[in-house]
């Protein structure tokens, strides 16, 4: 199977000259779906990884599923005022804007090894976000994981110094 067929572009979306890369169709497809979270969770089974961070909303629903295959705890990393303790925020840049991200602060404990998830790598602005919050509480990033990745956009330059991030398709 084909997951990379699974996914359809949405032009001008949210805005224009964004060409949206639509997953609701790989969603929907059983055994797509299964083959994207093995995908995105084998580079990474028995390399000690205790949490998976995914960041709302779509890091959720992989994340979930990588740490469940992977036997790992998640935590979610939320847009603001979405978590009901004391949380670390940052801010950030996106290829169409700007945003803010929140993370609780006893979320991960010092030196837990890390795997960050997310559907899409495209400057890097929201990955980076979240290494950085990670990094913060202490937690060691052991790797990134993504379902697609705009190779042109260059996302990965933002992540450095990670050098286990895998991406599924490659755009």
């Amino acid at each position: 199977m084909n997951i990379e067929s699974l996914v359809r572009d949405v032009p001008d979306f949210p805005t224009p000259g964004i060409s949206f890369k639509d997953i609701t169709p790989l969603l929907s497809n059983p055994a797509g779906l299964a083959r994207a979270i093995e995908q995105m969770a084998n580079p990474y089974r028995g390399k000690g990884i205790e949490l998976v961070c995914g960041a709302e909303s779509r890091g959720f629903i992989f994340g979930t599923a990588v740490a469940q295959v992977l036997s790992a705890g998640f935590v979610p990393i939320r847009k603001p005022n979405k978590l009901p303790g004391e949380t670390h925020t940052i801010d950030y840049g996106l290829e169409y804007g700007s945003d803010t991200l929140e993370i609780h602060v006893d979320a991960i404990r010092p030196a837990q090894r890390v795997l960050v998830v997310d559907d899409l790598l495209a400057t890097g602005g929201t990955l980076k976000a979240c290494c950085d919050l990670i990094e913060r509480l202490g937690g060691h990033i052991a790797g990134v994981s993504v379902l697609i990745e705009l190779v042109e956009l260059q996302g990965r330059n933002q992540i450095k110094p990670y050098d286990n991030v895998r991406s599924v398709i490659r755009i």
